[in-house]
C-alpha cells in the first residue's frame, strides 16, 4: 500500500462525504458513552430510537446511579443483551461519578477500563467527543471495506486497526472510520456492492467481486 493510494482514497471520501460523523446521536460524552455500549451487536438506528426516549428521562450521571437495575433495563429492553447493558451502563455511571467526578475520561487506557467499552467504544468517544485521535474504531464496514481494498490482510479488528494507523495520516484516523462506514452502508455493501457508483473502483483490487 503506497502513501498516494491512501491520500486518493481519503481525497475521493472526503469529497464524497463532506460531514463524516458518527449515526450515534448525543449532547455530551456521557451520553456518546451510553449510546456506545448500547450499539453493541444492535443498529445505530436502533440505538437512536431507544436513547430519544432515554436521555429525556435521564438527564445526568447521577441520574444513571440513582435508577434501579430493573428500570433501567425495562427503558432499553428492545436492545440486544439489554440486561448486561444496563448493568454496565449503571456500572459505568457510579464508576465515573465517583472516580472522575462525573465527567467522562479522555484517555484509552481509562476508557477501556470502564464495563463494556473495549478500544473500538473508546476510539467512538474520543473522537466524536473529545477531537482525539488514538486510533481506528473498526467495526464490520471499516473490516470489510479495509480487506476489499486492500489496506489489510488481517480479519482480527486489533490486527486491522494497527494496520490502519501505519498508513493513514494520524489527524485522519478517526475521521477515516467514519468515512469507510458511510460508504460501506451507501456503496460497498457486504452483499452486493455497487461498483458502478463506486468513487474508488479505477484502485480497488475487488471491483470484480
Amino acid at each position: 500500500m503506497t502513501d498516494g493510494k491512501i491520500k486518493i482514497i481519503l481525497e475521493r471520501l472526503k469529497k464524497e462525504y463532506s460531514e463524516p460523523k458518527t449515526a450515534l446521536n448525543f449532547h455530551s460524552p456521557f451520553e456518546l458513552l451510553v449510546a456506545t455500549v448500547l450499539s453493541a451487536q444492535a443498529t445505530d438506528i436502533l440505538v437512536n430510537k431507544v436513547t430519544s426516549n432515554l436521555f429525556k428521562k435521564y438527564k445526568s450521571v447521577q441520574d444513571y446511579v440513582n435508577v434501579t437495575t430493573e428500570e433501567l433495563q425495562n427503558d432499553i429492553r428492545s436492545i440486544n443483551y439489554y440486561k448486561t447493558k444496563a448493568k454496565n451502563i449503571k456500572r459505568v455511571a457510579e464508576i465515573i461519578l465517583n472516580e472522575y467526578k462525573g465527567i467522562v475520561p479522555a484517555s484509552m487506557e481509562e476508557l477501556t477500563k470502564l464495563p463494556g467499552v473495549a478500544r473500538k467504544t473508546a476510539n467512538i468517544i474520543l473522537y466524536n467527543a473529545f477531537g482525539i485521535n488514538e486510533g481506528v474504531a473498526v467495526d464490520t464496514h471499516v473490516k470489510r471495506l479495509s480487506v476489499r481494498l486492500g489496506l489489510t490482510k488481517n480479519n482480527d479488528p486489533r490486527k486491522i486497526e494497527k494496520d490502519l494507523m501505519n498508513i493513514v495520516p494520524k489527524e485522519d484516523w478517526g475521521i477515516m472510520s467514519h468515512l469507510l462506514i458511510l460508504h460501506g452502508r451507501k456503496i460497498c455493501q457486504a452483499k452486493k456492492p455497487q461498483h458502478d457508483n463506486c468513487v474508488l473502483r479505477d484502485i480497488c483490487p475487488s471491483k470484480d467481486i
